[in-house]
């Protein structure tokens, strides 16, 4: 006999009573209990199983097999006995919202787009939704705020199982074919889905939703949604960050991405200055080893580029091999440079004696390496 699914009469049920019909070893130390009825919802919809307790044993996962609510247990149940479930109600509460606030946004998005939702993952931490139309994410945003509109407008929420006839006039969405009895889930001007999961009792309860990012995928979309509890919690700490932010750079916080701004464009110029008085130092210094033949130099830590550009400018003067190491003992960045030479003999040999990597073609090449300056002079003065 079927599991009677009480959570689908009354989403809001945490407690209940129920019998158990059946319970036999699972995997691992886990048991498969059935209950004549049950509360706990199983994984399906894209919402994950609810979590709780189950007369004294923990519930770790619930799934459905041919109409039978099949509870995960970390400990046997006596088959006859009377137990009392409890479901973990800020879990199930937080499917709900997230559950709810994806059948709004997706009834406004595939009715601007005309499209369809194709995909819906409820993660631990994001909801994902895939369409198969495309969209920008300024007309994401225009959605996502007339889908707040009626969520504090407070619109009631029904689901209900039409008669055949009242079915085949409802303009409801779905993924698939559907056979047997349908439930329609219903956000009156909103949107109209065929739906089995848990959701809330009006709009309101939603609370808000915000959508996280909106990326191509195949000939269509995927977003990413924070409905709920979890929107308020991003939200909360994003403005946090914002306060920090705001704080270090003696803004208010909505003035923070302005500073940032301003203070890139200062980075941006000292950078440059920077790289102009390297130059005239590169220059001075390649001076220097005029004619001077194979060069190693060891220097303080620069930039990779940086490393790259006095190579070449010692290189354009020395008339032989220049060698450029950056870093400190242990870390080091190299360039060599030999016009008109094949490195790779050296190349070979460096790698394994410097424990480097790294290569190159055309008398040019690069990498880094874990040794100290002792091991670079060291394996130089053997190679005049």
């Amino acid at each position: 006999m079927d599991t009677e699914k009480l959570y689908d009469r009354d989403a809001f049920l945490k407690e209940f009573d129920a019998v158990v019909t059946d319970c036999r070893p699972g995997k691992g130390d886990t048991y498969l209990v059935t209950l004549d009825r049950t509360a706990f919802y199983p994984e399906g919809g894209g919402q994950p199983a609810d979590r709780g307790d189950l007369g004294g044993a923990a519930v770790l996962d619930v799934q459905e097999r041919d109409g039978l609510v099949l509870h995960t247990c970390d400990r046997p149940l006596t088959v006859g006995a009377s137990v009392h479930g409890a479901i973990d109600w800020s879990r199930r509460f937080d499917h709900m919202q997230q559950h709810s606030g994806e059948h709004i946004v997706s009834g406004m998005l595939c009715a601007a787009f005309s499209c369809d939702n194709v995909g819906f993952h409820m993660g631990a931490d994001v909801v994902t939704i895939d369409y198969n139309a495309p969209m920008t994410w300024d007309q994401v945003l225009e959605v996502e705020a007339r889908a707040n509109r009626y969520i504090w407008e407070n619109h009631p929420f029904r689901a209900y199982y039409p008669a055949p006839e009242e079915l085949a006039a409802i303009p409801y969405r779905s993924k698939k074919a559907l056979e047997g009895p349908v439930r329609i889930t219903e956000f009156p001007g909103a949107d109209c889905c065929a739906c089995c999961g848990t959701h809330v009792a009006a709009s309101g309860q939603v609370g808000l939703v915000k959508f996280l990012s909106c990326q191509k995928l195949r000939e269509g979309v995927r977003l990413e949604l924070l409905c709920g509890g979890r929107a308020m919690d991003y939200l909360s700490r994003a403005w946090d960050q914002s306060r920090r932010i705001g704080q270090a750079l003696s803004v208010k916080p909505l003035a923070a991405f302005p500073a940032v701004q301003r203070l890139e464009g200062q980075l941006r110029e000292s950078r440059e200055r920077c790289a102009a008085l390297e130059e005239q130092s590169f220059r001075q210094l390649a001076e220097r080893y005029q004619n001077a033949g194979n060069v190693l130099l060891v220097q303080p830590d620069l930039e990779p580029d940086s490393v790259r550009r006095l190579c070449d400018a010692v290189s354009g003067t020395c008339g032989g091999r220049c060698a450029v190491f950056s870093g400190s003992d242990g870390s080091y960045r190299w360039a060599v440079i030999h016009p008109g030479q094949d490195l790779r003999p050296l190349i070979r040999d460096m790698n394994q004696a410097l424990h480097s990597r790294g290569g190159g073609r055309d008398g040019f090449a690069q990498g880094s390496a874990a040794c100290t300056a002792d091991e670079i002079q060291a394996f130089f003065r053997e190679r005049p």
